[in-house]
């Protein structure tokens, strides 16, 4: 009997190449990567998807050129963010398709320097520079439709706890390559399932990969946990009306009277009544004082603060956006203002250019006033953080809370201009992960939905519907102490992926340097 002929050892990439299992145009597949990242996200959440996504662009970047690299991740980034930043259309439809290409060329340059043999070290960190970047760069950056939102319904939204949310999205990104890898196991089989050696080394890294996001999600459940201080009645007021409406000053009293009359809903005594952002609206139609003497009478009336929202303006260029608390013995006592604004919806960057050029936009005429007070606001219950709308969305805020002194995070907001439910259900998942991060209690609440009460851990307990008038009572934790995230904040994450950007464009300068010879 003759014995068959050994089937020769291949190098990993060999057998990458052979395996890739992606047949037909990269450019269709790229598609299908973003629409995977497009669905996992909120309103949609189908979370298993990011993985899905993340494992066709995995394959994508085998053997391929800089140029490839950076046109296909372009193309899969640009059909993940603009489905899942659709509600930017409505905000500013030029700006919607600029942000769109700008931010997907982010992840085309992650794409570059990331280098096909060392894709498996570089690429969730690249990644999650790239989503950093867009997170904070231009005007403050948008940090909405990332795939750290994919998981507030998921296991892997507990890695925040240890480095936010940028941790969450590098550990999705090793998830999806271990997916990929699996896949090139699979394949690998067949062709040398002869050889137990090469056997082993194809199955190592989809194992090793797990094994560190399986170490992340069990390191931030034996992370020590705040400590409660005591327990608080807060009372939610969520107006009702509907959505897609614009600022109009006939609509200042009505908005006003909707929460009074919310507020008459409440049932039993609280400590805590928190009202929207911007439901206090002075204008044409309501008198400043008149509308103090309003909010004051509902205080009175449950015998409880006001955490009340106002929106007036100041002069002729600008306006303020605060939240105050009202007394019931008529005394405003603390007041935090914005600090996070909108670009092109609270203020326009290059506001002389851009009204040259767009004279008919329907820009603001005034710019919001930026605060400089702590985001905290003190409470007879203690110590609130207040990251009013838009803030709700950056790390840095909640953290900064945290860090002088918050028990408790809010979240007012007024998501009723916005189209669709993209802004309100991402706001949520943001929440989500806010308070697994910080370890702390969360509530949002908005005058026509989205509001929220949100556990330490990310539960989501109770969430309102869009247009509906409804109040929420809940018993929330006052906590103290901080988690590691609160303290070292997105860091560790981003210096990894500039160590990444930086082996990556040494490899691209030594090409041939860097390939070992022989099995790999």
């Amino acid at each position: 009997m003759i014995d068959s002929p050994q089937a020769p050892s291949r190098t990993a990439e060999q057998v990458d190449r052979a395996a890739s299992g992606l047949p037909g145009s990269a450019k269709v597949w790229a598609l299908v990567a973003g629409v995977c990242l497009a669905a996992s996200v909120p309103p949609w959440g189908w979370w298993p998807l990011s993985f899905v996504g993340i494992a066709i662009i995995d394959r994508l970047l085998i053997d391929t050129t800089p140029r490839q690299r950076f046109g296909r991740m372009w193309l899969a980034a640009a059909a993940w963010l603009y489905p899942a930043m659709l509600w930017m259309w409505d905000l500013t439809a030029p700006g919607y398709v600029a942000a769109g290409a700008f931010y997907a060329a982010y992840f085309g340059l992650a794409g570059v320097v990331t280098v096909p043999r060392l894709r498996r070290w570089l690429l969730p960190g690249t990644f999650a520079l790239a989503e950093f970047a867009r997170w904070s760069w231009p005007f403050g950056g948008v940090p909405l439709a990332h795939l750290g939102l994919s998981q507030a319904e998921s296991p892997l939204r507990y890695p925040a706890r240890l480095a936010g949310p940028l941790l969450v999205v590098m550990a999705v990104v090793v998830v999806g390559q271990a997916l990929s890898a699996t896949a090139t196991a699979v394949a690998a089989d067949t062709a040398v399932a002869a050889e137990t050696r090469q056997w082993r080394r194809q199955w190592r890294p989809p194992a090793v990969a797990l094994g560190l996001v399986a170490l992340a999600v069990f390191g931030a459940f034996i992370h020590p946990r705040s400590d409660v201080v005591r327990t608080a009645e807060v009372a939610l007021v969520q107006g009702g009306g509907p959505q897609q409406t614009r600022a109009s000053s006939s609509q200042e009293p009505v908005v006003l009277a909707r929460h009074i009359e919310g507020s008459a809903r409440i049932e039993g005594p609280v400590d805590l009544v928190i009202w929207p952002e911007n439901v206090v609206n002075p204008g044409r139609y309501l008198d400043l004082d008149n509308a103090y003497d309003l909010v004051v009478g509902v205080a009175r009336e449950l015998n409880a603060p006001v955490v009340a929202g106002w929106f007036r303006p100041v002069s002729d260029t600008v306006s303020a956006n605060y939240q105050s608390i009202i007394n019931p013995d008529g005394t405003e006592t603390d007041v935090y203002n914005k600090v996070q604004i909108v670009p092109f919806g609270e203020y326009v960057p290059l506001r002389d250019l851009i009204t040259r050029l767009a004279p008919d936009a329907g820009l603001p005429r005034r710019d919001l006033r930026v605060g400089t007070e702590p985001p905290v606001l003190d409470t007879p219950v203690g110590p609130i953080g207040v990251s009013i709308s838009w803030e709700g969305f950056f790390e840095h805020r909640s953290r900064h809370s945290v860090r002088e002194g918050a028990q408790l995070l809010t979240n007012p907001t007024n998501g009723s201009s916005y189209w669709l439910t993209q802004v309100q259900t991402q706001q949520v998942a943001s929440n989500q992960l806010r308070a697994v991060e910080n370890d702390r209690w969360v509530v949002q609440v908005a005058p026509t939905g989205m509001s929220a009460v949100i556990s330490p851990d990310g539960e989501l307990l109770t969430r309102t519907d869009v247009s509906e008038r409804a109040t929420i009572t809940a018993t929330v934790e006052m906590r103290d102490g901080r988690t590691l995230a609160s303290i070292v904040g997105p860091w560790p994450v981003v210096i990894y992926g500039l160590g990444c950007v930086a082996v990556g464009c040494v490899a691209l300068g030594r090409p041939q340097g860097l390939r070992r010879r022989g099995p790999g």
